[in-house]
């Protein structure tokens, strides 16, 4: 073999072990549950402060109800910042190191919260913690795609994605009640650090690539321990491969990459539009329900928080739904036509673009006419079950296209969304005072029917076309 030969590290064979792929299922559903776990924390941390952030304005002299709400939403516009650097620097050195030092940059800020002194140090202090804690956001979508099969993917997703969102406005409720709200950041960093310690003994890679590069990292080690053999060929291709991670290719590329699939694939501009609509409106209602069951139903601050159960168990149900049918409807199809395709992740969301006006018009006219709380409760659990409904399809969907750029694909809409997570929440209020909860809502319920019920059949009867014109989708 001459030294201008090149030789490529790849699996050993299709049934290679080390091929995540082919992990066994207890591997691959630990992974995925140490990665959700993660995944609990932000968001948890990005709503818990919601109830209690009338008392941070009391404290601090906020008069301005934009103030109020911003206290809440300026996590999530991290949210939009982070994705952008988590998710391609995912696909350089791997899921798990860019998991766990987003974390811990989380960490670090979300306890500063809790020791502000001012808005401002607040209101910084809680977007740089939205950075650190989009990453497992914006990664564990990938790591599902990185471990199970098509076929197997719906199920690991809708447990990985379970509506954690809704566990912190009702635990922060009671805690800014009954204690302090400093407490609901030292509380939530008590618990992250726990998650930490699990997530660095446990958590595992899961990215082909980088478990190839190390694959190529002992050839190298082994060849250079039997000098007789002459100059590695893996030693070579090691090389090649960290040379495209220096801070050039990584600032000109890979940061980019997310930019430049949302611009380029209209899969990810119609989904994404449609996701950010409704991240929105679910910012919307865990920064108005306060007022809502405060003033219009005259309920206490810790009976406040116990609504977005309501919510939660919306989203819990749609994530069991889901869990239960997305891979069988996945199946019937493969078997039907012969092939599997990303399209058959879409029937899901015909319910969902049904569900999500309902939930609108049933509880902001609920609300209007003060009919008992129920019904503007039920409203609210149609709203998180079609947000859950949504959001897995349209998660597996786009891992199922773009397969090696899964985390760049999911920061593309990622960010999008967390912009209208941090926006919506600052005219809402000014809406429903001027139009009223019934026609503010039926507003909102218009444009989700605008923006929701075509993009599935959109989908279904043109996606693959879309596809095939695609420079990135299904790359492996």
């Amino acid at each position: 073999m001459t030294s201008s030969e090149a030789v490529i590290v790849d699996w050993d064979g299709p049934d290679d072990p080390q091929n995540p792929k082919n992990w066994p299922k207890s591997r691959k559903w630990a992974a995925t549950l140490i990665v959700a776990l993660f995944t609990f924390v932000s968001p948890v941390a990005s709503s818990m402060i919601a109830p209690g952030s009338q008392q941070v304005a009391d404290e601090f002299g906020l008069k301005s109800v934009v103030q109020l709400d911003m206290i809440t939403s300026i996590f999530v516009l991290g949210f939009a910042i982070g994705p952008l650097l988590m998710g391609p620097l995912s696909e350089l050195y791997g899921r798990a190191v860019v998991v766990q030092l987003g974390n811990v940059f989380f960490l670090v800020w979300n306890l500063a919260c809790g020791f502000a002194q001012n808005e401002t140090q607040m209101i910084v202090f809680r977007f740089l913690a939205g950075i650190g804690g989009s990453a497992p956001l914006t990664i564990g979508g990938a790591v599902v795609g990185d471990t199970f099969n098509a076929d197997e993917r719906g199920r690991a997703i809708a447990i990985y994605a379970l509506g954690p969102m809704v566990a912190g406005p009702v635990v922060g409720a009671w805690i800014v009640e009954r204690v302090s709200w400093r407490w609901v950041f030292w509380s939530t960093t008590i618990f992250d650090v726990a998650v930490q310690v699990v997530g660095a003994i446990l958590l595992q890679e899961t990215f082909a690539p980088v478990l190839l590069e190390r694959k190529a990292r002992k050839l190298e080690k082994a060849a250079r321990a039997d000098p007789e053999k002459g100059p590695s060929q893996q030693h070579r291709v090691f090389q090649t491969l960290m040379g495209i991670r220096s801070w050039k290719y990584v600032l000109k590329t890979a940061l980019t990459r997310p930019t430049i699939l949302f611009l380029r694939e209209p899969i990810l501009q119609l989904l994404g539009v449609y996701m950010a609509f409704i991240y929105g409106i679910f910012y919307v209602f865990i920064t108005t329900m306060p007022d809502i069951f405060s003033s219009v139903y005259h309920e206490s601050l810790g009976i406040v928080g116990l609504n977005y159960i309501a919510l939660g168990l919306g989203m819990m149900f749609a994530s069991w739904v889901n869990s239960n049918t997305m891979d069988r409807i996945y199946m019937y199809y493969k078997r039907k036509n012969g092939n599997g395709e990303p399209e058959y992740r879409v029937p899901t969301l015909v319910p969902a673009s049904v569900l999500f006006p309902v939930g609108l018009l049933m509880t902001g006219w609920a609300a209007q006419k003060h009919i008992h709380w129920i019904v503007t409760d039920i409203g609210i659990f149609f709203v998180g079950a079609s947000m859950i409904l949504a959001f897995q399809s349209i998660q597996v969907y786009i891992v199922d296209v773009f397969t090696l750029y899964a985390a760049s694909g999911i920061a593309a809409v990622a960010c999008l969304r967390a912009l209208c997570g941090f926006g919506f929440p600052l005219f809402a209020n000014a809406m429903f005072d001027t139009l009223g909860y019934g026609k503010g809502n039926t507003i909102l319920a218009c444009i989700a029917i605008v923006l929701g019920c075509p993009a599935p059949w959109i989908l279904w009867f043109y996606g693959r076309r879309i596809r095939t014109g695609s420079k990135f989708a299904r790359k492996t």
